[in-house]
């Protein structure tokens, strides 16, 4: 057995943010002051328009302009407190203090939610005719959107004491579960013996063992991860039985067909579309199974299994250092668009950005867009390899994203989660092709080309499969009951033979991988969006090769347009018709060609 790759300094180890544009730190007065200020204002809106917005005729205008722009500022405030405690937490899940700052946050933030609940329930119980004539008016065209998609919710709200009830107990049910599957896991450690020597690793250390060039090593790392799973399976099975109980029970008083309903309504999406998507993506599942038929040939395997699907196909053991990372991701933003580049480069000078991968920290990555008053935070945890240069041109694009879109204001700054992956998708396309562009050996090009298509196949199939696997436990729970550990793993270990076929064999210990999954916790049906994201970025990137510098512009302006309108509507100017279901087959298109390419050069 070799050695694995040692431990070397990537010079990200000390790069922490600095969070002081929201707030001095867990103990700095203003967050109580600015919480507490927002709850007086919040009983001052209360008194000043309650009964005042479903009036016979109708409400003014004006005074659907002015409650919106102070319920837009209320809201700002306790965000900003709120996102500031989670950023922390984030950072350092073990400090008992930044645990208790959450907690607080989130139960002063729903106290003044529910001092302001009865102004979408007044405002949804407006008569559409009535209510249209306000969306159009000049006054209220800053929250247009915004006050349509309130409406969209009519049949699902229940009256204000009950809903104020729920945000009441959200603390201690659904968002309580979530925060504690998060502390499980910054506090897990993997044992891992490797040499002679043993390690002790957090998940983002043991889970990057899985992209090391010696098979033994990613063989014992991928048993460490299912060890730890399985001795936390009684705990982390019960988190997964309730949050997706506490979901049906949500939808049933909501009045929700479907387990997914609710998650389609938020990214202004229909069912049928997410449907064309998913089906679009499965039947081709044919592309992902030839890829690794390849992988299994060029690596030289009579078989590959499933810790066997992330190795380099180049055993490059190279480091990249924090600062080549910079120059690479801030060079190939820079080739398409300077303004991009010079708002990525905010995120290294300005101290936006956590890269070290220490002990206590969330695993994985994201980017935080906060407030449209202050900027984003990216999270990462940075070890080196290729993966994590492009999970850095990944999250920067959500970044420039949210910075792009802060003039829209704190209700429509965000984006659905449909075409939040866009531009983050879009940075991992322009990192690929500025590095395929500097290569000439063809064997150096084939491991890259291999790099982005396992990209597509993690962004796009397995995502898909996620939603499918989703789709399935909600479903099973619904019908059966409580659910043992052993019939999720079998769910998810149907959902993914379907995906890999015979190419890839899916081990025992693999059958217990659902545990670790952040999305189903945190948000239910996430998923299928990043396949949106992904192919919907291959059209527009195909559009750009075509259109050159003249698409750049058009691009920006899709960005910064942020949430003020639904995906459909913003993506028509681009000639984007995502309803239909021919768009999904034609996205893949790029993938097959990917794919092909691959084949070519193995040759």
């Amino acid at each position: 057995m070799g050695n694995a790759a040692p431990a070397v300094n990537t010079g990200a180890e000390s790069i922490a943010w600095d969070l002081s544009d929201l707030y001095a730190g867990h103990n700095d007065p203003q967050l109580s002051l600015d919480m507490a200020s927002a709850a007086t204002r919040a009983k001052q809106f209360a008194d000043s328009y309650r009964g005042k917005i479903n009036v016979a005729g109708g409400p003014a205008p004006e005074l659907i302009a002015a409650a919106t722009r102070e319920i837009e500022s209320i809201f700002e405030a306790i965000g900003k407190a709120g996102v500031f405690a989670e950023l922390l937490h984030a950072a350092d899940l073990a400090t008992a203090h930044n645990g208790a700052l959450v907690a607080w946050a989130r139960e002063a933030s729903s106290a003044v939610r529910q001092d302001l609940i009865f102004f979408d329930l007044e405002w949804i119980a407006v008569e559409e005719t009535l209510a249209q004539s306000i969306i159009d008016h000049p006054s209220c065209r800053p929250y247009r959107h915004y006050l349509a998609s309130i409406r969209r919710y009519r049949p699902h709200v229940l009256s204000e004491a009950e809903e104020r009830v729920l945000e009441d107990k959200a603390n201690t049910g659904g968002r309580a579960f979530s925060r504690l599957f998060d502390e499980i896991f910054a506090s897990m450690k993997f044992s891992v013996r490797l040499d002679g020597n043993e390690r002790s690793l957090n998940e983002s250390e043991v889970l990057a063992l899985l992209y090391e060039p010696q098979r033994e090593v990613r063989r014992i790392a991928a048993a460490a991860m299912t060890k730890g799973l399985r001795d936390n399976e009684i705990l982390l099975g019960f988190i997964f039985n309730v949050l997706v109980q506490d979901h049906a029970v949500d939808d049933r008083q909501r009045h929700y067909a479907n387990p997914m309903d609710a998650r389609h309504l938020a990214n202004e999406i229909s069912g049928a579309t997410v449907e064309a998507l998913m089906t679009a993506s499965e039947a081709r599942h044919d592309l992902v199974q030839r890829y690794y038929r390849l992988k299994r040939r060029l690596l030289g395997l009579d078989v590959l299994y499933d810790y066997d699907r992330y190795v380099p196909l180049a055993a490059d053991t190279t480091v990249t250092t924090w600062s080549q990372c910079r120059e690479t991701v801030l060079g190939a933003y820079a080739a398409f668009s300077p303004e991009m580049s010079d708002i990525a480069a905010k995120f290294f000078d300005q101290r936006w950005i956590d890269a070290a991968p220490r002990d206590g920290k969330r695993g994985g990555a994201f980017s935080s867009s906060t407030v449209p008053s202050a900027h984003p935070y990216v999270l990462v945890n940075y070890t080196g390899r290729v993966h994590d240069v492009m999970t850095v041109a990944h999250e920067l694009g959500h970044g420039v994203h949210q910075y792009l879109s802060r003039p829209q204001g704190y209700l429509q700054a965000d984006t659905p989660l449909t075409t939040a992956e866009t531009a983050s998708v879009f940075g991992e396309m322009l990192v690929f092709d500025h590095l395929r562009q500097s290569l000439t050996d063809p064997k150096a090009r084939l491991a890259l080309l291999c790099s982005k298509i396992e990209d597509t196949i993690g962004t796009v199939f397995r995502q898909i499969g996620l939603t499918r696997f989703e789709q399935r436990l909600h479903q099973a729970r619904r019908t059966q009951g409580e659910l043992s550990r052993e019939a999720i793993g079998d769910i998810w270990q149907s959902v993914n033979t379907a995906l890999y076929g015979d190419a890839v064999i899916l081990t025992d210990d693999y059958r217990w991988w659902w545990a670790y999954i952040p999305h189903f916790i945190h948000s239910p049906f996430y998923c299928y969006a990043y396949g949106f994201g992904e192919l919907l970025v291959l059209s527009l990137y195909q559009q750009y090769r075509r259109e050159g510098a003249s698409f750049v512009p058009k691009y920006l302006k899709l960005l910064a347009a942020g949430g003020s309108d639904t995906p459909e509507n913003l993506l028509r100017p681009l000639g984007m018709n995502i309803a239909d279901p021919l768009f999904w087959q034609q996205g893949l298109e790029p993938f097959r060609a990917m794919v092909e390419e691959a084949e070519t050069l193995a040759a």
